[in-house]
C-alpha cells in the first residue's frame, strides 16, 4: 500500500472527512485490521483565507508547495489536496515534488462521464466557481459544459461556506437555499451538481436531491484509494 500525503486544515471540519473516510474505504477494501497509511499537514485556514481574500496567490502557492514538498520527504508516496478552491494552485504544488499529485477535478470529471452527463453546474467558493483553474480543466480536459450561478447567488453559495459551514455551523435555513440554487441550475438545464467544496456535503445530501450530485470529496478520496492499492492483489 502507497502512503497517502494529505494537505489539510482548509477547513479542518473537510480533513476529518478525508482522514476518515480514506480508513473507511481501506477496511471496505482490504478488511481485518487495515488502515491507510496516510500522512496529514495541516496548515492554518485563518493565514491562508487572509491571502485568498487579498488576492495573494502566489504566497499561498508557496505554502502548499512547501506543504507538499514536505510531506514528500516525510515518505508520501502521492500528494492529495484536501480542498477544491486551492487546487488554484496545482501547479505550484506539480512543480515542487517528484510523485504524483492527484487532481480533484480530474477524479470527479470521471464519475461524471462515467454516468453519461454532459452538462453539470458547479457549486463552491466563489473562487472555484469564479476562477477557470477548475471549470476550465473540466472544459478543456474532459469536454463538459459547465454553469454557475449568477453572482448574487455565487456570492450567498460563498457566504454560507466561509460563515458557516467551515465553522462547523449547519442551518437548515441554509440548507433550503441551497435546494432551490440546484433546483434553480436543474431548470437551466444542468444534468448533474459538482459540491465543488469539501464543506458543502455536509449541508445537502443526494437523499434531498433528485438530480445527480457529484460529491467530489468523496470521489477524491475514491481517486486516492485506489491509486495508493495499486500494487496491492485482490482479496479473494
Amino acid at each position: 500500500m502507497k502512503t497517502i500525503g494529505m494537505i489539510g486544515g482548509m477547513s479542518w471540519e473537510s480533513s476529518q472527512i478525508y482522514y476518515q473516510r480514506a480508513n473507511q474505504l481501506i477496511k471496505e477494501k482490504l478488511g481485518g485490521l487495515h488502515s491507510a497509511k496516510a500522512i496529514l499537514l495541516s496548515v492554518d485556514f485563518a493565514e491562508i483565507a487572509a491571502l485568498q481574500s487579498t488576492g495573494q496567490w502566489d504566497k499561498a502557492g508557496e505554502i502548499m508547495a512547501q506543504s507538499a514538498y514536505s510531506l514528500q520527504l516525510a515518505g508520501a508516496d502521492l500528494i492529495i489536496l484536501c480542498t477544491n478552491t486551492m487546487h488554484k494552485l496545482a501547479a505550484e504544488i506539480e512543480a515542487k515534488i517528484q510523485i504524483p499529485f492527484l487532481h480533484i477535478a480530474d477524479a470527479t470529471a470521471a464519475e461524471i462521464k462515467k454516468a453519461g452527463i454532459k452538462k453539470v453546474a458547479l457549486l463552491g467558493t466563489k473562487f472555484t466557481m469564479e476562477h477557470d483553474f477548475y471549470r476550465g480543466r473540466l472544459t478543456s480536459q474532459h469536454q463538459l459544459e459547465v454553469i454557475t450561478p449568477r453572482e448574487a447567488v455565487r456570492n450567498r453559495v460563498h457566504e454560507i461556506i466561509y460563515q458557516e459551514l467551515c465553522q462547523g455551523i449547519i442551518k437548515e435555513s441554509s440548507r433550503q437555499e441551497y435546494m432551490t440554487i440546484i433546483n434553480q441550475l436543474t431548470e437551466q438545464g444542468a444534468e448533474g451538481i459538482i459540491l465543488g467544496c469539501t464543506e458543502i456535503t455536509m449541508l445537502i445530501k443526494q437523499q434531498d436531491m433528485d438530480i445527480p450530485l457529484f460529491d467530489t470529496t468523496e470521489l477524491h478520496i475514491r481517486f486516492a484509494i485506489d491509486a495508493a492499492c495499486t500494487d496491492i492483489p485482490p482479496k479473494f
